[in-house]
């Protein structure tokens, strides 16, 4: 095999909501930030009787209830978008594991993860902000519609019972179409059908708006983290780590051959 793997610091992809904590590291078929590059073909790995050149990604974290770390790949296509062969792909996961393994066994893997933190905070520190206020509006959104289907049920049930004395008045089978609880592909809209649908879509969405708060709260503390982790570089002023541990945290390519 010919090409290059970068392997850089990231965060804890097992867990979603910890972007903040940069406890893994990630392994690059061609480009230094599968996230966020790409690389030219001729930087792509290919087999040494291969003309084809692939991409592709691999995270090796640590995992809270094992003492081996596990791991996540993230699927490997061909330059021109085709899936690999199996062999092939078993090949250039095994490469990606090796390279990640052997990063993550540096004595120097520390600076590597906090150099690949202050890297990406700021784009972190973004997307993390934009989650934050997109999940705060999809909570109000389903607040005001849980506050919506309140009058709405009892519109409907007021017109059930309407219906319902028409009904008892004067005799008629479209009427009795209309008070029945049918089936939606029969009677979309029918009221009771109405009546039903209000009576759950409340807390349903209370429910729903009250996950999103979650989310948005978990959002921005990792916002408030990262920040935090800002202020205290600052003051710090650590030493200038060595040049090749910078280089490094940015890109540790491997030639393979």
């Amino acid at each position: 095999m010919r090409g290059s793997v970068h392997v850089t610091g990231t965060h804890h992809t097992h867990h979603t909501h910890h972007w903040d904590q940069f406890t893994a590291v990630r392994a690059c078929l061609g480009p230094v930030n599968a996230y966020q590059t790409t690389a030219p073909d001729d930087a792509l790995p290919r087999l040494t009787r291969s003309r084809n050149r692939y991409h592709g990604s691999l995270t090796l974290y640590p995992d809270d209830y094992a003492d081996r770390p596990q791991v996540s790949v993230y699927p490997m296509t061909s330059a021109d978008g085709h899936e690999p062969p199996k062999k092939t792909a078993a090949t250039l996961t095994a490469v990606l594991r090796a390279c990640a393994a052997h990063v993550a066994q540096r004595d120097d893997l520390p600076v590597i993860l906090d150099l690949s933190l202050q890297r990406d905070t700021a784009a972190l520190l973004r997307f993390l902000t934009w989650s934050a206020a997109h999940h705060q509006a999809e909570a109000a959104r389903l607040e005001r519609e849980a506050r919506a289907a309140h009058p709405a049920r009892r519109a409907a049930v007021a017109a059930w019972w309407t219906v319902a004395r028409w009904f008892l008045a004067s005799p008629h089978p479209v009427l009795l179409l209309i008070l029945a609880d049918l089936p939606y592909s029969v009677l979309p809209n029918s009221l009771a059908r109405t009546v039903d649908v209000k009576q759950w879509w409340a807390p349903y969405c209370l429910t729903a708006a009250a996950r999103e708060h979650e989310h948005a709260r978990r959002a921005q503390a990792e916002v408030d983290s990262l920040r935090a982790q800002q202020r205290s570089r600052r003051p710090a002023r650590r030493p200038h780590p060595p040049a090749h541990a910078a280089a490094h945290a940015a890109h540790l390519e491997l030639e393979m051959s």
